[in-house]
């Protein structure tokens, strides 16, 4: 397996950090996990194109985690790539249709691009034919539990605590080649989470709050530490801990160190901070 950290930030705009997207690459399978603000453009600069992504899986519907969503679906369209394989919570299958429906966002857009003789003739210049139909993504709606067997791969799926009820939130566990990458979303830390971690080779979990920042309890409940998720890797099994979901504040020298000191005392694999463009190999 090879992980690519396309997007590594949070909702706050910030040039070091997109939102949030981490690519698999198993065999000839690219999978996307989540697709925030920034995520196209990264993947892009790490040399693969959006007609290149097989399947996308959204751990749950804040925009941070999917913003980016039409613009992959626009762009691998664009490039005559078939339908993309996207998995995730309701409501997403609405969202799809309210944005490439014919009644959708794109659907001027649309219309013109596949109406127009001029738009026409570019489409077959560059080697597509006619009629040229609009983007249709299959969409599969999932609940926490879901799994997926991939070639050579298989996703497995716990609910995490984040955004409920008002949005299903889950964690995502893909293991091939003897090897396991668990990517946690966002969450609080809970059983559900420690349980899908267990043994992972590589686990990349949001870190959204320093220790010292208790001020307001429901961030401190439900954004843990990087001291607690290190303990909570620790008890898991984990054997490399990456810490993702950086706020800008938090992307000082002095806040990277204390976040890599707190983690290094409860957890004894590997840990380190994801950084955009970043790529591990399992």
């Amino acid at each position: 397996m090879k992980i690519t950290c396309l997007g590594t930030g949070s909702p706050e705009p910030h040039i070091r950090r997109a939102s949030s997207g981490y690519l698999v690459e198993v065999g000839n399978d690219k999978i996307l996990l989540d697709c925030g603000g920034g995520v196209v453009t990264r993947l892009i600069e790490s040399g693969r194109l959006p007609s290149d992504i097989t399947h996308l899986f959204f751990s749950h519907l804040h925009s941070d985690h999917m913003m980016d969503y039409a613009r992959l679906v626009h762009c691998a369209w664009d490039e005559g790539s078939k339908p993309l394989l996207v998995h995730g919570p309701k409501p997403i299958a609405k969202i799809t249709e309210k944005l490439f429906g014919r009644d959708g966002v794109f659907a001027a857009d649309l219309k013109a691009r596949t109406e127009l003789q001029g738009s026409q003739d570019v489409w077959v210049a560059r080697g597509g034919t006619l009629p040229r139909h609009w983007p249709k993504p299959l969409v599969k709606q999932i609940k926490p539990g879901f799994s997926f067997e991939g070639d050579g791969w298989t996703l497995s799926s716990a609910a995490v605590s984040h955004a409920q009820p008002l949005l299903e939130c889950m964690a995502f566990r893909i293991e091939a080649n003897d090897k396991c990458v668990v990517y946690s979303g966002d969450t609080a830390i809970c059983p559900e989470m420690s349980t899908l971690s267990q043994d992972a080779d590589l686990l990349i979990h949001w870190c959204y709050r320093l220790s010292h920042e208790t001020k307001y309890a429901f961030i401190t409940k439900m954004s843990p530490s990087a001291g607690e998720i290190a303990e909570m890797a620790q008890s898991a099994g984990v054997k490399s801990l990456l810490l993702t979901h950086i706020r800008k504040h938090m992307d000082l020298g002095e806040h990277l160190d204390l976040m890599l000191k707190e983690g290094r005392e409860s957890f004894n694999g590997s840990i380190d901070i994801a950084e955009d463009l970043m790529v591990i190999n399992l």
